[in-house]
C-alpha cells in the first residue's frame, strides 16, 4: 500500500527534475518493418485450413505454419482471451515485456509479437484489428495490452485469502498445452508464460499507478488477425473474466467462447522469408 503523502521532502529543484523531458527508451525506427500492402494481398484467395472454438473459462491450443494467417473472433458476447505462442518446437515463446517496450502498452496492426532472448525475432505480425478505432479513452485505457500477466490461481489464493480456483487463464493454459503435447501439468506449467490480453481494455491509474481493467468494447464480429513469421503453437484461454468489466477468477462474469481460425494463403506475400534468428554473437564480452 502507497502511502496516502510522501514521508520525505521534496528538494529545491524538484521542480525542474519532475520537468525533465521523457525519452523514448526503444525508438523503433530502425526496426524491420512489415509489408502490410503485401501481406494484406496474400489474403485474396486464402483457404481457411482449421477452426476451433474455446468454451469459456477453458484454453485451446492451435497450429499455425510459417506463411499463414490467424484470427481470434467474437462471435455470441464481449469476452477477453490470453493469448500464448511458442515456436512449434516451443524453444521459443512469445516475450511480452520485450515487445511493449518496442511497440507501446497496447498492440495493434503493424505491431509484431516478439520471442525471447536469444532469438528476439517476430513470431507473428497483426495485420488487421477491428477494435483500432478504440483507441486511447479518457481514463488512458486501450485494448490487446501487454502490460498485465495471465490471471492466476495464485494471486486470487492471496487476495481471497485461501480461495482455490482452477480455471484462471494460468491453470487453462496450463491444461490446454498439457493435453496438446502430451505433458503433465507439472511438465507444462513452467512454458505457461506473459500474453497478450485480447480484447481486454486496461491501463493504469493516473493517482496510483495500479493496473485497471474496464468493460471491452469487442462485440460479436470483432477480431485481431495475425501472420505467422515462424511455425507457431498457441494456446488462447477465455477468460473467467468474460468481458473483464468486473471481477475475474470466478465464475460470476457472464462469459463466451472465442473462435480461432487458421487461413493458408493461396500464395506467400510478396518478398517475405521467415525472419533469421537475432544477429547478436552472444559472446557476452567473455573472453
Amino acid at each position: 500500500m502507497k502511502p496516502e503523502s510522501p514521508e520525505h521532502s521534496a528538494p529545491a529543484d524538484a521542480g525542474a527534475r519532475r520537468a525533465a523531458a521523457p525519452v523514448i527508451a526503444y525508438p523503433p525506427e530502425t526496426l524491420p518493418r512489415p509489408d502490410l500492402a503485401a501481406l494484406r494481398q496474400a489474403r485474396a484467395g486464402w483457404t481457411r485450413i482449421a477452426s476451433l472454438a474455446v468454451p469459456p473459462r477453458e484454453a485451446r491450443c492451435f497450429e499455425v505454419p510459417a506463411g499463414h494467417f490467424f484470427r481470434i473472433t467474437s462471435v455470441e458476447g464481449p469476452q477477453v482471451g490470453d493469448l500464448n505462442l511458442w515456436s512449434a518446437d516451443l524453444s521459443e515463446r512469445f516475450y511480452s515485456g520485450k515487445t511493449r517496450a518496442l511497440h507501446g502498452t497496447h498492440l495493434s496492426t503493424g505491431d509484431r509479437l516478439w520471442s525471447g532472448f536469444p532469438t528476439l525475432r517476430p513470431m507473428a505480425t497483426i495485420t488487421d484489428d477491428t477494435l483500432d478505432w478504440y483507441g486511447f479513452d479518457e481514463f488512458g485505457a486501450s485494448v490487446h495490452d501487454v502490460i498485465g500477466t495471465r490471471c492466476d490461481p495464485y494471486t486470487h489464493n492471496l487476495l481471497s485469502r485461501g480461495g482455490q480456483y482452477h480455471h484462471c487463464c494460468h491453470s487453462n493454459l496450463i491444461r490446454a498445452l498439457a493435453g496438446a503435447r502430451g505433458l503433465t501439468l507439472a511438465e507444462a506449467e513452467p512454458l505457461v508464460h506473459d500474453v497478450l490480453n485480447v480484447f481486454m481494455c486496461t491501463g493504469f491509474t493516473r493517482e496510483t499507478g495500479q493496473y485497471f481493467m474496464k468493460a471491452s468494447p469487442v462485440r460479436p464480429g470483432d477480431h485481431l488477425e495475425f501472420f505467422a513469421e515462424i511455425d507457431l503453437l498457441g494456446a488462447l484461454s477465455a477468460c473467467p473474466g468474460g468481458d473483464c468489466g468486473g471481477e475475474h477468477s470466478s465464475d460470476k462474469a457472464a462469459c463466451f467462447p472465442l473462435l480461432v481460425e487458421v487461413f493458408r494463403p493461396a500464395a506467400l506475400p510478396a518478398g517475405w522469408a521467415p525472419p533469421p534468428p537475432n544477429g547478436y554473437d552472444q559472446s557476452h564480452g567473455g573472453g
